[in-house]
């Protein structure tokens, strides 16, 4: 029963999305759907996909291929750096690169340098790109540490040149791990708010957010948001499909082996130059600018109480969310692992649905839902927890269900042959067994919740504020050097978050 609860929780965004936008007449809806501002929206977010994708390509894939195929020194510290741009939210690497420009800017003030502030199109493409790429950097890198070097080496001693052997061999074999990180960068692109709001760049996500603040009427925005949600679902399908049944596991006997490491040379310098602008901007870019506005406009103590109070406001929301999606990912995660049914995997599938569903089409759903169905949780933290469950309760599945895969049913049923209920021979079995599964998946959810941005930004009760919703709005308002206290809190919370969990997957 709770696997299900948590499935139908799910489905019923969309249920109200669908029935909030089909209250329109067929005439209205036309209307609405074919309109120019649709089409440019769709045309602006559809760009803004392809750009980051493009340019996430070009950092990550380089450096993915120099920590593994090189012999750079230094891999290991490479590696970790390259993931720690994680913890920087997407609106935070916008704040960093819109305090450069300007009269009043970084360079203004320190170097005496007045130039643009980074917006539009470029500097939503940028922020992104900067905040995204360790997620295709991860998958390229995994893929390459296990590509069997056997096959270049057939491929070379048939005639074929190490050009021909990287296009013919090379790149086919990183076809999963390209569109698996793709996948994920497209998905975040597309639910992004924080960034292209500040960024002053029109996409879905933003239109429905000044639709649902400013007109009465929020016909429009259900519709933009199912034309959100159809983007997101086509994208998942597409990826589906470009992978295809293809095989990419070796054929015959033997086992796969590390690729040699090519030796740099000449070449160190050059290498080491492209490391240091990726990593100078990705995670050198947002620390400096933090760093200096506190320097040039040290925060009072006053200021570090507003931040401790609004941690605290954050935590709140985060710790509750954590909580409960671990205990619901639990049941989905055993009826998915142990329940050989096509009633398990649908439950378990529809989880995921909930991680896909682009943030600010979701609080959309949830606010209509409120509205309509249950007035009492309208602007409630409980709506705004329930949110957080739904988004991030695929995040909790995924180590639950990888520890249950590795325990035998067998330790139950011997438990169960000892005179022990089901349930009792659960607990004093497999869950002991699964217990930091448990703490990793909350830890995922308490992270990702901590920085979270456009739901709390819509369902949050008037005046609670939390350190996402302190960044964005000052910000917004050009008030630099107040949003950085709140700016580093994210941070460093997260920061030493990732650092936790790196730690932690290093440990046997």
């Amino acid at each position: 029963m709770p696997a299900l609860i948590a499935g139908a929780a799910t489905l019923l965004p969309i249920a109200y999305l669908i029935l909030r936008a089909t209250e329109a007449d067929p005439a209205t809806v036309a209307r609405l759907v074919f309109r120019p501002r649709t089409w440019a929206l769709f045309a602006n977010t559809l760009a803004l996909v392809g750009g980051v994708l493009a340019l996430t390509t070009l950092l990550a894939v380089p450096l993915a291929w120099l920590v593994v195929r090189t012999d750079l020194r230094g891999r290991n510290v490479i590696t970790w750096l390259s993931v720690v741009p994680l913890a920087i939210p997407g609106y935070v690497m916008a704040y960093a690169l819109l305090g450069l420009g300007g009269h009043q800017g970084l360079l203004a003030q320190l170097a005496g340098w007045s130039v643009p502030r980074p917006s539009g199109y470029f500097g939503a493409a940028l922020a992104l790109s900067l905040y995204t790429f360790p997620y295709l950097f991860l998958n390229v890198r995994n893929a390459l540490l296990g590509l069997d070097p056997a096959l270049e080496e057939s491929a070379r001693s048939l005639g074929q040149s190490p050009a021909a052997t990287l296009r013919t061999v090379v790149l086919p074999q990183m076809r999963p791990a390209l569109l698996a990180g793709w996948l994920v960068v497209a998905l975040y692109v597309l639910g992004d708010f924080g960034v292209v709001a500040l960024m002053r760049y029109e996409t879905f996500s933003y239109a429905i957010y000044t639709q649902y603040t400013s007109a009465f009427d929020r016909t429009y925005a259900a519709w933009l948001a199912l034309m959100l949600l159809a983007m997101t679902l086509s994208i998942v399908l597409l990826e589906a499909r470009l992978l295809g049944r293809r095989r990419y596991a070796r054929v015959g006997g033997g086992a796969a082996r590390r690729a040699p490491t090519s030796r740099l040379g000449a070449r160190a310098p050059l290498a080491w130059t492209w490391v240091a602008l990726v990593l100078g901007a990705a995670l050198g870019l947002p620390v400096l600018a933090l760093g200096a506005w506190m320097v040039l406009a040290p925060p009072s103590f006053e200021t570090w109480q507003a931040v401790a109070a609004t941690f605290g406001r954050t935590a709140a929301l985060a710790l509750p969310a954590a909580l409960v999606a671990t205990a619901l990912a639990l049941p989905i995660a055993v009826m998915g692992a142990r329940v050989r049914s096509a009633a398990g995997r649908a439950v378990e599938r529809l989880a995921y649905v909930g991680y896909a569903i682009p943030p600010v089409a979701l609080a959309l759903a949830l606010v209509m839902f409120a509205l309509r169905s249950a007035p009492g949780l309208y602007q409630t933290i409980p709506l705004v927890v329930a949110a957080y469950v739904i988004s991030f309760l695929a995040l909790a599945i995924g180590p639950i269900r990888s520890s249950l895969l590795q325990i035998s049913p067998r330790v139950e049923e011997a438990a169960r042959s000892l005179g022990r209920s089901r349930s009792a021979a659960f607990v004093q079995t497999t869950f002991r067994l699964i217990g930091r599964s448990l703490a990793a998946s909350g830890a995922m959810v308490l992270m990702v919740a901590m920085k979270e941005l456009p739901m709390t930004f819509l369902l949050a009760p008037t005046g609670y504020t939390t350190l996402a919703v302190r960044v964005f709005s000052r910000t917004n308002e050009g008030m630099l050097a107040e949003a950085a206290p709140f700016a580093a809190a994210v941070v460093l919370f997260s920061a030493a978050f990732a650092g936790l969990l790196l730690s932690y997957e290093g440990r046997r």
